[in-house]
């Protein structure tokens, strides 16, 4: 595509052009008269010709300006009707939302229904993967769990996590909570795998070193048997089945908690994660955003 000039240089002449006057061009463009004649001036030496006839006043058109002002100005307001509809068009389009796999299926998709219940509420095109993905280019916002705010974008935070024993309440002798961590005695621990760049991983062994400053007869690890997987839906999916006891989010397992199908199986937490909604500065769908926002923390 051929070179062409400066975009506030064609609407300046533009402007110019059509009101035959540099003054009420300044006006509509919110600069001064000044500022119109050196953007002018400049598409001048682009052209290699002079545009307007300053001089006797009023201002007119060259022959070259007459030429040039037709296609400039149909130019201009092809591409303003062309941004209008691209804009019109704007919450039509599903608000592409990221998130991990466990927060997407605990979490958020039970609640899309009521989502989708409020006002004026743009579809969303919800994202799964535990990868970190590029908010300039893969998607428009992302629910992030991080120890800090994410510095990828404006971050707003939403709520954080603890991590308790939680298993089937048939686990327990009575359906009542255990007193002591001796009590996990020959029980089975189910495990999942935490990347290494999470500092305070909310793990078993922390678990125990922490029961260790509240309780004397904390059993040793060998003294259970355990159950480990990779993915965290897959711990959560063990521990719904009465498979073991899981150190699991309270967020992610909240629903199950209130309802009664999961107890928590000892008085001990250990401090999560948070949760923060993440979009780029500038975003052109700020006012959903905020929306969204205000609907995830009052869900929570």
């Amino acid at each position: 595509m051929p070179k062409l000039p400066p975009l506030i240089e064609l609407q300046a002449f533009e402007a110019a052009a059509r009101h035959l006057s540099f003054k009420k061009a300044a006006a509509e463009l919110y600069v001064t008269p000044t500022a119109i004649s050196h953007q002018i001036r400049q598409l001048e030496r682009y052209c290699g010709q002079s545009l307007f006839r300053r001089h006797p006043r009023p201002v007119a058109l060259t022959e070259a300006g007459a030429r040039l002002f037709p296609g400039v100005h149909d130019g201009l307001e092809a591409f303003a009707e062309a941004m209008a509809s691209v804009k019109r068009n704007a919450g039509n389009q599903p608000l592409r939302l990221t998130t991990t796999h466990a927060f997407a299926s605990r979490w958020l998709v039970p609640r899309l229904s009521l989502w989708h219940k409020q006002p004026d509420a743009p579809s969303l095109e919800v994202i799964g993967t535990d990868a970190v993905l590029d908010l300039r280019r893969d998607a428009d916002v992302a629910i992030r769990n991080a120890a800090t705010p994410p510095r990828d974008g404006v971050a707003k935070a939403l709520f954080r996590e603890s991590f308790w024993p939680i298993c089937s309440p048939g686990l327990l002798p009575g359906r009542c909570p255990l007193k002591r961590a001796a009590e996990l005695r020959g029980r089975v621990l189910i495990h999942f795998h935490w990347p290494p760049s999470i500092a305070k991983a909310a793990t078993w062994q922390r678990w125990f070193t922490t029961a260790q400053r509240r309780w004397r007869d904390v059993p040793e690890t060998s003294e259970m048997d355990h159950l480990s997987f990779r993915e965290e839906l897959h711990a959560l999916e063990a521990v719904l089945t009465g498979q073991g006891i899981g150190l699991l989010s309270d967020v992610l397992v909240g629903d199950e908690l209130k309802a009664g199908t999961l107890v928590k199986a000892l008085d001990l937490k250990l401090s999560g994660l948070g949760f923060y909604l993440v979009h780029t500065a500038g975003h052109p769908r700020q006012q959903e955003i905020a929306a969204l926002s205000s609907w995830l923390q009052s869900e929570r």
